[in-house]
Formats: C-alpha cells, sequence, structure tokens
C-alpha cells in the first residue's frame, strides 16, 4: 500500500488546513486530497465537501465511499470529542492512518486542569497553579488576595483561544474569576485556573509523536495581540515568525529533556495513545524554558509560517508515524525566515461584518497566501467568513525582509475593513 498514491481527508477549515493542503498535495503519495469543510483557498488543492466536523457518522460515511486510507484532524474540537476512538473503534474504519491523539491524549488541550496535573506529575517546569470550580468560588477569591499580580485566569475546557484573561487589577480579577466561573465560556469554564504570571519571551514547539518516538518540526512565535507591539485583546493569533532566533542549540536541549520527553514518559506510564501532534506553548523566563500549555494539534497562523520551511514529505512523515520509524531519517527544514501576516475583520476579536469580497493584486507569487476565513458568494468571489480571514507568509533569508514583503502584500489585498498589525517580528 505504502507504493500507492492514497486519498486523504483533511478535516477542518482554517488557514492551518490551508497550509496542510499546499503541503500535502506536494506528495507523490496523495491521489486526491478532500478537504472537510474547507474554505475557499483549500479547493484550489482538493475537493471541498461541506460537512460538519461534529458530524461523525457523516465522516465514516465520506471515508468509506471515497476510499479515504488517511486522515488528518486540524483542530482540536474533533479530537477532544474523540473521532480518533470513534475510528479505532469502527471494524470498517480501523485501518485508516489518522493523525490525532485519542479523546484521553486530547485532554492535554482540552482540559487546562488534566494538564497541569500532567506537567505536576512528570516536574515538567510550569507556572505554580490551583484550580477552582463554582462551589469553591470563595477559595478561589482568597487565593487572588494571597498572590501577586498579574493574575492569570485560564478556563478549563476550550474556548476557542479565549478562554485566558491575564489582569493586573486585583478587584477585576476577582470579578472575571466569578463570572467565568458562572459561565461567561460556558462549559468550558465550569473549572477555571489561576495560576502564577511568567514574564518572559513566548514561542511554539512542534512535535509529531507516535508516544515514543518523535520529531521535531520547526518552531515559531506568535503574535496574539490585536494591537501594535502586543496590546490590546487577545485574538486567535495575528501572524507568526519562524524560526526563533534565541531556540538555540542550548534552549533546544533543555526543551528536550526538561518538556518533551517527561511529557513522552509520562504520555507511556498513564497507557495515553498518542499519535500526533503535540504543541508545546512555551515561554523563556531567563533563559529557562517553562510549559504555559498543550495543544493536541497544530497551531495556527504557526502552521502558516512553519509548514512552508518545512522541505520532508509530509504524508511520509504520517506514514512513519504509524510504522513506528519516526526518525530514522532527519526533518528537512529550510534555512530561510517565514513571515506570516494576519488579515483580519474589522472589530476582530469583537463583532465583524462577513460576506464581504476581496479582492487581491494581479502578481501575489511573492507571498503564500493561506485562506483562513473566506468562502465563495454566488458570482464566484472570495468573500470573508471569519474573524481571520487571510494569512500572508513571506521568506526570505533576511528576517526583516520576510517581515517586509509580507506586511507590503497584507496592505495589497483589499475587503472593507481589512485590518492587519504591521509590527510582526518586532521584538525578535
Amino acid at each position: 500500500m505504502e507504493n500507492n498514491k492514497i486519498n486523504i481527508l483533511l478535516l477542518g477549515s482554517g488557514g492551518r488546513e490551508h497550509a496542510l493542503a499546499w503541503k500535502i498535495t506536494q506528495s507523490d503519495r496523495c491521489q486526491h486530497l478532500f478537504i472537510a469543510p474547507g474554505n475557499a483557498g483549500t479547493r484550489l488543492h482538493g475537493t471541498n465537501i461541506s460537512l460538519s466536523l461534529s458530524d461523525f457518522n457523516a465522516i465514516r460515511s465520506l471515508v468509506l465511499k471515497e476510499h479515504i486510507k488517511m486522515v488528518i484532524i486540524g483542530p482540536e474540537e474533533p479530537l477532544v470529542k474523540g473521532i480518533v476512538d470513534f475510528f479505532e473503534e469502527d471494524e470498517l474504519l480501523s485501518s485508516v492512518l489518522v493523525v490525532g491523539p485519542t479523546a484521553h491524549g486530547a485532554q492535554l488541550e482540552g482540559s487546562k486542569a488534566f494538564a497541569k496535573k500532567f506537567m505536576e506529575s512528570q516536574s515538567i517546569p510550569t507556572a505554580a497553579y490551583k484550580s477552582f470550580t463554582s462551589d469553591s468560588l470563595l477559595e478561589g477569591l482568597q487565593f487572588l488576595t494571597e498572590i501577586n499580580g498579574p493574575y492569570v485566569l485560564k478556563a478549563d475546557g476550550l474556548a476557542a483561544g479565549k478562554g485566558v484573561v491575564i489582569l493586573t487589577d486585583l478587584e477585576e480579577a476577582k470579578t472575571e474569576l466569578a463570572a467565568m466561573l458562572n459561565g461567561k465560556f460556558g462549559k468550558a469554564s465550569s473549572c477555571v485556573v489561576i495560576e502564577a504570571f511568567l514574564s518572559g519571551i513566548e514561542f511554539s514547539v512542534f512535535a509529531l509523536t507516535d508516544g515514543i518516538r518523535y520529531v521535531l518540526f520547526p518552531e515559531a512565535k506568535d503574535y496574539k495581540k490585536i494591537g501594535e507591539g502586543d496590546t490590546g485583546l487577545n485574538t486567535g493569533g495575528m501572524g507568526a515568525i519562524s524560526p526563533v532566533p534565541f531556540f538555540d542549540s542550548l534552549m533546544i536541549q533543555k526543551v528536550k529533556s526538561r518538556i518533551i520527553e517527561p511529557t513522552l514518559k509520562g504520555l507511556q506510564e498513564n497507557n495515553i495513545a498518542y499519535k500526533g501532534f503535540i504543541f508545546f506553548g512555551l515561554i523563556a523566563v531567563a533563559g529557562e524554558p517553562f510549559v504555559i500549555e498543550y495543544n493536541c494539534r497544530l497551531g495556527d497562523p504557526e502552521t502558516e509560517a512553519i509548514i512552508p520551511r518545512l522541505k520532508s514529505d509530509i504524508v511520509s512523515l504520517f506514514y512513519d508515524l504509524h510504522n513506528e520509524t519516526l526518525g530514522n531519517k532527519p526533518i528537512e527544514t529550510d534555512e530561510r525566515f517565514a513571515a506570516t501576516t494576519m488579515l483580519v475583520s474589522g472589530g476582530y476579536p469583537g463583532e465583524y461584518e462577513s460576506n464581504l469580497p476581496v479582492t487581491f493584486p494581479a502578481d501575489s507569487a511573492s507571498c503564500l497566501l493561506f485562506h483562513a476565513g473566506t468562502g465563495i458568494n454566488d458570482a464566484g468571489e472570495v468573500i470573508t467568513k471569519a474573524g481571520r480571514v487571510l494569512a500572508v507568509t513571506s521568506l526570505d533569508m533576511d528576517k526583516e525582509r520576510a517581515a517586509y514583503n509580507s506586511k507590503k502584500m497584507a496592505g495589497l489585498i483589499h475587503f472593507k475593513h481589512k485590518y492587519y498589525r504591521s509590527d510582526i517580528g518586532f521584538d525578535l
């Protein structure tokens, strides 16, 4: 089977999925790519299929109908809901190669409290913390008075990247804790983790692992705040840079020995099956790495910066994942810098307009354009469909030039109320 071309299904609809679709279809092993539900960009690389990612039976029908042999899961929600377990337990699906952890493994992202306990059990460096529910609200309010600000409050469950709040004022933190435990983020904040604030520079490391062996994809640094100079509200990400200059051989060794390898040891000790990506959200504090969070998939917009730097065949890597041969061949990486600027709808991360036509310059070949939240209207025009609309990635041996070219192209693409940060990479 391995020498034959196969049909592949990619689940998701964002910029991460467009970047993956672009890369997957470069592989000699890909016969045809289906993307569900996809966006206006992914249709350039395969067939978009309109279905809900929570409708596992519809996904099952598609896999069987189209003789799909490999499924790559982009976003976290289907993983947390157990799509990998669903495949493993179905006689007709169990031979399909699925890239992603079981629901148990996805709890590393699905529950902040689970992740913190897991890190504690393996002595993995992370911020000190305590967890609270509505029943222990008074204890939580008391705990806030006992620690120094800034105050970091994290919804335990999935909150679409918006469940982390950092406040400097104690009274505001108390009000926010009460709001979160009273359902501000729905079920996601029925438990809230309060963490000690870590001051440093954040970066992201990505491992593809079968739970024992692993390979590192290129690392990145993303920019979560809406405003220039990292100000304002948190978003799903306004841009990214790869590689990260301070992720040198010493830092790599620290991250491997103190974080990645103890994480894999913990998976093995807890009998957690894991065949997919682990995204380590890290912070360097005085040169020492700490874990801020785990994700059970690739990040967005980091994927749009790291995948263009991956020279290895990604489908072959997914085969290695299932054949237990990961790491037998070194990963090949483009030495150039990648800078990604995210174009977003005006008003994002708050309220914004959708269905606005997008126009592109006649020549955009100097950059990679990854669609994040786009669709096609009846007139065949590309239109905006989400807060984050397009990721513009430029590659160059010079970091400043990569960032400049990405920003320049971002300025040439037009839709009503467009906004983007012009300072991606400013702190490096």
